[in-house]
This record gives structure tokens, sequence and C-alpha cells, in this order.
């Protein structure tokens, strides 16, 4: 029963300077080798599984790397003996999140023409970890089916976009290859990716839990996969009909689509088969790719759980000490995206993004090693997954230069640092904003002022080097004031570098 975790393939790319954790099961008792350029590593099988730990070495490649099992620890009885070839030492970032990590590199702005002339001299790979619902016979054989790819028209077109423009920006300035290990599902919430007890430990976030146990209370297992079975049936019967209408009425509305394909169904039933369930993918996903040696982790999401935004710093943060407990480094690097502008022309600027943002911005300030990419000028209008992913990809790979590798760049935009009350208005003080500020536009950006009423009202902003004052002749007495705080609206003031202005509150924004 010798094997070896799937993510290990021809091709792969192995973190430099680091311990690099190679690992598989076998029968107890079996001994394994690992050998890869010169260096080699020996363990015994415990409980089912083995873990070897190779030494760090430099980036360089291609190698082979060697790995056998045997009997005795002379190593001279070898039972099973595998070879990966082209193997590169190098960086290697995690990509998760949801469905704009998700995103494909054939569907984005620019993304078939750069297809077209892409080959593995851009030095990255990917390795996408199989997208399966449940522990299963579907997820082994996945799994059994997966690998790394070099880059190239066909082999790159499912590529995380995000992930390629950070890992091309990132390979050139470091002259090394980058491996990008893709790790995400469109729709999720952050409680997919964590485990129960995480999430149950915290009386913000056990809602997520409550609900799951309440809508499978008293169903068998083989209940819930029929249910589900049954839904996703409906569903891609379903998908198939709204895009035949959307080719016949590009413009059509929500109520045309209903009108024409009947209900959407969509997410399912809620249960031990849904890939939104919380700890699903944690189980079925994450913890297959768990613990490949990594650089840190790229994550993009939030959207999903627009619906609890007062919970999702503690979520978020949370998230964030599991993985890195999983791989066993409390400093790995966790660079984040925060959300973009956004709202259905159908739907009300309910501000749940803005609390979203808010929450990201808090955990950026609060956890240490984080890094976070401001994009809210790379929304679009109506369009939950707009479409240029480069200059995300680039600003994550900025934050990277930044926190992980200490270069000297221009990683951030202005950001909200403190404020004076003085002369009837608000005088800002921004960091970032040595340079001072662009203004796109007739205004710089959404700036409003509330009273002691909490009511707020539209100010005026003048720009004074690194600072803004800001004032309103219907709030004489001004106690709270906000900026960009909606879900969407158009980005407007911006620094030196071409980063927007991250949005921020002061006081209680839902005054």
């Amino acid at each position: 029963m010798f094997s070896i975790a799937s993510i290990f393939s021809n091709n792969m790319v192995l973190q430099r300077n680091k311990n690099i954790c190679v690992w598989g099961c076998a029968d107890d008792g079996t001994v394994v080798t690992v050998s890869i350029a010169g260096n080699s590593a020996q363990t015994t099988a415990r409980g089912g599984k083995w873990k070897a730990l190779l030494p760090p070495m430099q980036a360089g490649g291609p190698y082979e790397m060697d790995i056998c099992s045997h009997r005795g620890s002379d190593g001279k009885h070898i039972e099973e003996s595998h070879k990966f070839f082209n193997v590169m030492i190098g960086e290697v970032w995690l990509c998760g999140g949801q469905s704009n990590m998700e995103l494909e590199l054939q569907n984005c702005k620019g993304g078939r023409e750069i297809l077209d002339s892409l080959t593995p001299d851009c030095n990255v790979r990917f390795y996408y970890t199989p997208k399966c619902r449940m522990l299963d016979d579907e997820l082994f054989t996945a799994e059994k089916n997966s690998g790394w790819s070099e880059a190239g028209k066909d082999s790159s077109a499912a590529w995380s976009a995000v992930g390629f423009f950070f890992g091309r920006m990132l390979a050139a300035k470091l002259g090394v290859t980058v491996g990008l290990v893709g790790c995400n599902w469109g729709g999720t919430s952050a409680s997919a990716w964590m485990d129960k007890q995480t999430i149950a430990d915290s009386k913000q976030t056990v809602s997520y839990i409550d609900e799951y146990e309440k809508a499978v209370r008293g169903k068998p297992v083989e209940l819930q996969i029929r249910e589900y079975d049954e839904y996703f049936k409906y569903h891609c019967e379903w998908n198939e009909r709204q895009n035949e209408l959307y080719k016949k009425e590009p413009d059509a509305s929500w109520d045309r689509v209903l009108e024409v394909c009947g209900e959407c169904k969509y997410p399912g039933p809620m249960n031990c088969k849904n890939e939104y369930r919380p700890a699903g993918l944690y189980e079925t996903m994450l913890m297959r790719v768990c613990p490949y040696t990594l650089k840190g982790f790229l994550y993009y999401q939030g959207e999903s759980d627009d619906h609890k935004p007062d919970s999702y710093y503690k979520l978020f943060t949370n998230l964030i000490g599991l993985w890195r407990d999983k791989w066993g480094d409390d400093e790995l690097p966790f660079i984040f995206v925060q959300l973009p502008m956004f709202r259905y022309e159908r739907d009300p600027d309910y501000k749940h993004w803005c609390k979203i943002r808010a929450a990201q911005m808090k955990a950026f300030r609060t956890v240490k090693n984080t890094g976070m990419a401001v994009i809210t000028d790379c929304g679009e209008f109506n369009n939950i997954h707009p479409a240029d992913k480069l200059p995300v990809g680039e600003r994550l790979c900025l934050q990277a230069l930044k926190l992980a590798y200490g270069m000297d760049v221009d990683a951030f935009g202005p950001m909200y640092k403190d404020c004076i009350f003085r002369d009837g208005g608000i005088e800002l003080i921004f960091e970032h904003a040595d340079d001072g500020f662009v203004v796109k536009g007739d205004k710089p950006g959404t700036f409003e002022i509330a009273g002691e009423d909490g009511l707020f009202h539209s100010a005026e902003a003048e720009i004074n080097g690194d600072r803004i004052f800001i004032k309103s002749d219907h709030v004489p007495v001004p106690k709270y004031a906000r900026f960009d705080w909606f879900n969407w609206t158009e980005v407007k003031l911006f620094g030196k570098n071409g980063i927007p202005a991250a949005p921020f509150a002061i006081g209680d924004p839902d005054a």
C-alpha cells in the first residue's frame, strides 16, 4: 500500500531555502527514501503514513526526484521506485478563494492573446487541486489524473488568471521558477475552507455550523447524496436553458431568465455533498495539498460571506490562523485581495461589501505578516466577475515583493491613518501618500460627513499634500466620516503609483 501524495508529479516546483516536506501512505514499517539534486531524506511509515523532510536547497533545476520504498534500513531491497522529471526549485504560492481567484486565464481580459504566445519560458507552473465534493472514488481518481503543468497555450487555459499574472511578474522579478497551487472554488464561503472545530469555537461564526446541522438533521447520508444529485442534474439542465436564452437575448433581465428557464435552485440542498457546506472543501481540497512546502498564501474571497458581514473579521482571521497552523508556520505570509466595487443593477446598495472591505482592512492592520491588495477600481457594475485580472495579480505581487521578499517597492496606495477635527470639518491624514494624490474625475471620490444625528451628507474635499480636509455645510459639528462607503461607486482617488485610496470609516459607519 505504498503511495505518494498526488501533488508530487513531473514538472513540479519545490520551495527553495526551506525544508521540503514530501509525504504519502504506506504499510507501517516501510522505509521511504526521497532523493533530489544530491540531497536525500529517509523516513519510516507509522500509522499508515510517511513524511520525509528534504534539506533546504537553492533555486535551480531541472532535476529528477527519486522516491523509493523498501524494507530494512539498508535500502538494498527496493519494493517500489518512482521518478519525477523536470522538477524545479523556486517559489511556491497557494492560490485560495472563490470565483475571482478561480476565473480562468482563457476567460479574462486579454487572456486569449496571452495564451497564443505563452511558452514554458515564462517560468510559471501550476497545480490545480482536484475539485471534488466528497472524499470518495471520484476524488481519488481525479487525484491520480492530476499533475503539475508548464505554461503553454493549451496547458494554461484553465489556470487562475490572478495567479498567472502574479506568478509571471514574480518570476520576472526574482529570476526563478514560480509554482502556483490552485485551491479554490467559485461561490464558496470562507467557512468551506476551515475545519468544523475552528468555526464552532467562536460564537460569531458558529451559526455556519448550526445552520448546516439543522439542514441535515434526520437525513441519512444516502438521502442527502440522492437529493444533491437530483438538484445537480436539474441545475445543469437549467444552465443549458439559461445559456441558450442569453445567446438569443444577451440583455435578458433576471426576471426574464426565471420566466423562460424556470426556478433557479442554486446553490442546492445544503448537505454532505454540497461544496458550499462548512468544512467541506477544507477536507476534500485544502488538506489534500497540505503540508506542501510554500512561501505563502494568496487569497481572493469574501463575496459569498456578504450575508454575514459583521462576523467576517472573526471568520477570516481564524482562517488565516488555521491555515498557518496546519502548515506549521504561524508567520507564513498571507496576502489577500480587498473586495472591489460591485453592485447588481437590480439591488439597492446594502453596504454589506463595505463591511467586508472594512473587516479585510482590520485583518491587514491586526494580523502579522499579512498583505492586502486594494483593487476597488477593478470592479465592474452589475458583474461580480470583473474580467481585468492583470492589475489584481500584479498588486498581489507587489505586496509579496515587499512583505515576503523584503524588496523596496511601492506596493500601497493611500490609506487612512488618523484625523484632526478642526474648523467645522475633518483633516484626514494618510500614509503611503507622501507624493500626494491623483484625482481621476471632477472630485476626489465620495467623502461623507455626519454629525450627532448620524445622517451622512456629501462633503467637499480639499487636498493638501498627504492630507485631505473635508467639510459639509450641512454638518456644522462633524462626528463621523467615511470614504467610498458604497458597494459600488466610481473610484477617483489614487496614489501617484496608480493604486486607489482604500475605503474607510471614522466612527460608526452605520450611524
